[in-house]
């Protein structure tokens, strides 16, 4: 897995978009981008998900299918 790979003393930050690009100015995409550029320059080291300006530890977040958030587990 990538938290078991050799990146000690590294920031990861994975992103997403709710809504596909194809939609164009709707998308999310460009706004997770733009909020996971920034956390990887500020977070300690470790692997991150960033989504709707929030991040959160990889293994600590899971969706909310109801809300379409990501959330803390």
């Amino acid at each position: 897995t990538l938290a078991a790979a050799n990146i000690e003393g590294k920031t990861i930050v994975l992103t997403g978009a709710m809504v596909p690009y194809a939609f164009g100015t709707s998308s999310d995409g460009f706004f997770n981008l733009g909020s996971a550029l920034a956390f990887v320059q500020v977070l300690n080291p470790g692997v991150y998900v960033a989504m709707n300006g929030r991040y959160y530890n990889w293994d600590e977040v899971k969706k909310n299918r109801k809300t379409g958030y990501f959330e803390e587990k």
